[in-house]
């Protein structure tokens, strides 16, 4: 983790409503851009989607398992499979990793910290899994088969250096939906997918906003501003 005093404040920004997929990655894209071209400060974006399901560059066509079910987008971005939608929230990440070191294994690696110390907020212990992308919590119970659920996801795209796409966690989303997709290609019935309202916590989009806020300015050593989304 860097001090805060490493690098300028990253604006951190919330839209309040649902907002269409193609408008928040043409925006995001938009963004990206004029961070690498015009110096635009960095942004965290957060935001909710209307329910829908992106492909990133490896999925695979077999891993759609209900194609009429919710909108398919081409989002290109790393990955497979995953689900958007009402109660989860998406944070897209605008950061220039050219400034802060270059290094993506470490970036992504801050990522799956960043959402293990958010959930470190709620007494969630949390943690990535080799071979398993994302952030998982253990539910087997005492002498049991093993059992893990995802809770966030990772996805990110570079271009020259800066990112954009980003994490999902799961506050309450309707977990049915993810039913449509084999999320992140993932075929194992040991491994599925859960929520904090699922785990029995009952956490409010605006509590895991500030939670996130925070264990962001902790692992990537920020100051966050408010500022109004990018669209």
């Amino acid at each position: 983790m860097q001090s805060m005093t490493d690098h300028p404040n990253v604006l951190w920004a919330i839209s309040p409503d649902p907002m269409p997929y193609e408008t928040a990655h043409e925006a995001m894209k938009a963004y990206a851009e004029a961070i690498r071209v015009d110096g635009a400060p960095e942004m965290i974006w957060l935001l909710e989607h209307p329910p829908l399901y992106t492909s990133g560059t490896s999925a695979r066509p077999e891993d759609l398992r209900d194609p009429n079910r919710f909108p398919v987008f081409d989002a290109r971005r790393g990955g497979e499979y995953t689900y958007h939608g009402p109660g989860q929230r998406v944070a897209y990440v605008m950061l220039d990793v050219g400034k802060r070191g270059r290094d993506i294994r470490t970036f992504v690696s801050n990522l799956e910290q960043w959402i293990i110390e958010a959930l470190n907020h709620f007494n969630v212990e949390a943690g990535p899994r080799e071979g398993r992308v994302g952030v998982w919590v253990d539910r087997s119970q005492p002498g049991g088969d093993l059992r893990e659920d995802k809770l966030a996801a990772i996805g990110i795209r570079m271009k020259r250096w800066v990112s954009f796409h980003g994490i999902s966690l799961n506050v309450e989303p309707d977990l049915d939906h993810f039913t449509g997709i084999t999320p992140c290609g993932i075929d194992d019935p040991r491994y599925g997918v859960t929520s904090l309202v699922d785990l029995g916590l009952p956490v409010d989009m605006a509590e895991a906003d500030e939670a996130l806020r925070r264990a962001f300015e902790k692992v990537f050593g920020s100051h966050t501003e408010a500022s109004a989304p990018p669209v």
